[in-house]
């Protein structure tokens, strides 16, 4: 072996990167963001510290001070808003109306991507129309409606669909499919065709495609839909409080309620239920984190 050999220089791919120019523009750039992540994060921030805080304290010496931690503001919200229960009534809503949302919208996106129509860009603007139509414009005939339409006994004690679980449901996935079709439809629309034709010489017949091929390679995007959909979903307030007469079946954000008094509201312990509220949806978005992020950036770099 020659001696140049052992002294050979590094590669350079070995070699450490190297810092990009600090020009004005990216200054710019950097205090925009800045500014953008502390104009989000503020509010979160300032409800956490309000809610560690006594309201005595707060009352005495202003919102703007340091001092009088508690955590009796967690305890009392659980407690006055009996948020146990309240949490049990959102899932009962949550996770089925998460699921069909799912199931329906991948149904019809697959039939959109995979078999070419005349009125499939007439089926896919009237899922998208959904989302763009205010949810207070169809108030008035949907409360109709969910007052006159009957349920067994065992799905309603109230016999209609008012005043019930199914109700919240329906109206979710009703206007939450639009979305989900218009996202799953694009993403299949890329799958290769050829995994199609190769399904359907071994005999695969339409259901089979759609479980067996499309939906496994669909996880990703199910996974950040999914994501989105239980937050969403979750933090629902407007329908629960128009289509629920009956305390006990409210979901936990239409609790937040309780923590109101008559004549003044304790804004600590409303922080508190906040952020109590807050927590299954950070716990979701964190465990699906991987998944949410990797299903966003599909197809970015495809040219």
């Amino acid at each position: 072996m020659t001696t140049s050999a052992l002294t050979r220089p590094p590669a350079a791919e070995d070699a450490p990167p190297r810092r990009r120019r600090l020009t004005p523009q990216r200054v710019v750039l950097h205090v925009f963001l800045i500014a953008v992540a502390v104009g989000w994060l503020f509010p979160i921030l300032w409800a956490v510290l309000t809610s560690l805080r006594s309201y005595d304290y707060t009352a005495t010496h202003g919102y703007v001070s340091f001092g009088g931690w508690t955590i009796d503001n967690y305890v009392t919200a659980w407690q006055t808003a009996e948020f146990g229960k309240h949490f049990l009534n959102s899932v009962y809503i949550t996770v089925p109306a998460v699921l069909l949302t799912l199931f329906l919208a991948s149904c019809v996106a697959f039939v959109i991507a995979r078999f070419s129509w005349k009125i499939n860009l007439v089926l896919l603007g009237l899922f998208t129309a959904a989302n763009l139509l205010p949810q207070q414009a169809l108030l008035i005939p949907l409360f109709r409606l969910f007052t006159e339409v009957p349920l067994p006994e065992f799905m309603s004690d109230s016999e209609l669909l008012y005043d019930s679980y199914w109700g919240l449901i329906l109206i979710n996935v009703a206007f939450q499919c639009g979305f989900c079709v218009f996202v799953l439809s694009n993403y299949m629309k890329a799958l290769p065709r050829d995994l199609y034709e190769a399904a359907m010489v071994d005999g695969a017949s339409v259901w089979r495609q759609y479980w067996q091929v499309t939906m496994p390679l669909c996880r990703p995007a199910l996974a950040a839909l999914a994501t989105l959909e239980v937050t969403w979903i979750y933090n629902e307030f407007f329908w629960a409080t128009v289509l629920m007469r009956t305390g006990d079946k409210f979901p936990v954000t239409s609790s937040l309620n309780n923590l109101r008094g008559e004549f003044f509201t304790d804004n600590n312990l409303v922080s508190a239920g906040s952020v109590l509220v807050a927590i299954p949806t950070l716990v979701v978005f964190f465990l699906l984190q991987r998944h949410f992020v990797r299903g966003l950036t599909l197809g970015a770099s495809k040219g």
